[in-house]
């Protein structure tokens, strides 16, 4: 009983260690899987996310470009009008009031004159006093170079930045102005009339750009997204080459933003260091960082010119659904196995049971009852090894039971058999005795007798007559002795027999109580 229970105990840890190890390995795979699915989700929102920022560039930008030609193209109006107005003057014969007047007329910001001053080119006459003394030396020789090479009559050089240029014009991009301490950013053309010595500087705020880019541009399109997206905490558009070298944030013309669009304050050491190696062929890539307590995925997106969508998406709200429906099918699967284990133990447990009644009942015919029988319902293969051992136990307790009867018989018949066998025994040996005795006595009396007629026949031993019966007479004696002889042998050999007879009837009787002992044991 000990071993089956052990028996049973070590089928169900076993199957108990099987289920969980199914369990782990399901909810290791389940694991593995949502970290790939919360990525490829990530990756799939991210390029589409950067995507819609990238366009919303791409269209902002042609829309102020639009615009900024407009503006251009007004500049050089007003830079051509002033330069007509002033035609036939020198630089000395213009003045500030004169200037102060043309631009309230044409409503732009201000007006400078540059022309040469020794081995520079200054601004001498200007709307605002600041703009007054302005170097292009000292802004860089390309700048120099190209003003002096517009006194010449030819466009601004190929190394200038500019978003409209000709022969002796050009208009710059929205730039810092380098005159005020403050940052003010202005939209500046510069003009040489020909047949002057000086070059015509208008210039207007480049508010209506600006306000452009703000009101509809990538900003706003990223504010509506965060706005739309509670997952992502962070997007920016940024400039790895400023990243790289910051003194590109400081240039007069053109100046460039390690952050042109958007925040990037849930930045890090390392991806700052990322960044920097980034500045000449931007790569795509992805983290996963700790900030502020607020574990992000960040990813970031090249665009074809150069720069990079930076994303910052909540890694626990992102992958808490997925996590969730991961932890419903752990659960699922697990309260399955756990019904699937529940109904393998049942099922064990009907056929732990029916082994047990067999068993039992091998049991009992061990111990002799030869009447017991095993009862089994269930399981096909088990019924049937209840039957046929049921079956096995009814003709044991027949052959048992004829066997007893026989051996019952066979001890009564050896029981009188030994008895009868023992009166004989007797009855011989006293058969036997008297029959030697009367041998005996006749064997003597025929003897006396032979030996006397054999005495009297002596007398005449030399008549031929005599001795054939001399012969006879010693024949005579030998049959006489061989009859005796015979008959004591056949006394004595019916007696043995008889005394095997007996001791063989007395081993039957005890062979049969033995076995009749034997077979008490069994229950019939």
């Amino acid at each position: 009983m000990k071993h089956s229970k052990s028996l049973r105990r070590q089928f169900l840890i076993r199957i108990l260690i099987a289920l969980l190890i199914i369990v782990i390995l399901s909810g290791t795979v389940q694991l593995f899987y949502i970290k790939r699915q919360i990525a490829n989700n990530v990756e799939s929102q991210a390029s589409i996310v950067a995507s819609n920022v990238i366009d919303g560039i791409s269209q902002t930008e042609k829309a102020s470009q639009s615009i900024e030609h407009q503006i251009d193209l007004k500049m050089v109006g007003y830079a051509k009008y002033i330069g007509q107005a002033l035609r036939g003057k020198s630089v000395n014969e213009i003045t500030n009031a004169e200037l102060k007047k043309l631009s309230e007329q044409l409503n732009v910001q201000g007006i400078t004159v540059f022309a040469r001053k020794g081995n520079d080119i200054v601004g001498l006459k200007a709307t605002d006093p600041q703009e007054i003394g302005f170097s292009f030396r000292k802004i860089s020789d390309e700048a120099y170079n190209s003003m002096e090479g517009m006194l010449h009559g030819k466009a601004p050089g190929k190394s200038v930045v500019a978003t409209y240029k000709t022969k002796n014009i050009g208009v710059s991009p929205i730039s810092q102005s380098g005159s005020h301490e403050k940052p003010v950013f202005n939209k500046y053309a510069y003009y040489h009339e020909p047949g002057t010595n000086y070059i015509i500087n208008p210039y207007i705020e480049a508010n209506q750009v600006y306000k452009f880019t703000q009101d509809v541009g990538p900003d706003q399109q990223i504010k509506r997204t965060l706005k739309s997206n509670s997952n992502i905490k962070e997007i920016a558009v940024l400039n790895p080459k400023v990243f790289k070298n910051p003194s590109l944030a400081k240039a007069l013309y053109s100046p460039q933003k390690k952050v042109e669009y958007g925040t990037f304050n849930l930045k890090t050491h390392k991806n700052v260091q990322w960044l920097k190696k980034q500045a000449n062929k931007p790569k795509r890539f992805s983290t996963v960082n700790t900030v502020k307590g607020t574990k992000l995925y960040q990813t970031f997106v090249p665009t074809k010119d150069g720069k990079l969508v930076y994303i910052a998406y909540d890694y626990k709200a992102m992958s808490a659904p997925l996590y969730r429906h991961s932890i419903i099918l752990i659960i699922t699967g697990l309260l399955s196995l756990v019904v699937l284990f529940l109904l393998t133990a049942r099922f064990f447990n009907h056929i732990y049971d029916g082994i047990q009644r067999i068993k039992h009942q091998i049991n009992q015919l061990a111990s002799g009852n030869l009447t017991v029988k095993s009862e089994v319902k269930y399981g096909h293969e088990l019924q049937m090894l209840s039957d046929s051992t049921n079956q096995m136990v009814d003709q044991l307790n027949q052959l048992v039971k004829s066997t007893h009867f026989s051996a019952t018989k066979t001890q009564r018949l050896a029981t009188l058999l030994e008895a009868e066998a023992s009166n004989s025994v007797e009855k011989v040996y006293q058969f036997s005795a008297e029959a030697t005795m009367k041998a005996r006595e006749e064997l003597f009396e025929v003897t006396k007798f032979l030996d006397e007629s054999e005495r009297n026949l002596q007398r005449y031993v030399d008549d031929e007559r005599i001795k054939p019966l001399l012969k006879q007479i010693q024949l005579i004696r030998e049959i006489a002795d061989n009859r005796t002889t015979a008959t004591t042998e056949m006394t004595l050999n019916l007696s043995d027999l008889l005394t095997s007879l007996h001791e063989q009837a007395s081993e039957l009787s005890e062979l049969s109580a033995k076995l009749i002992e034997s077979m008490e044991e069994f229950t019939l």
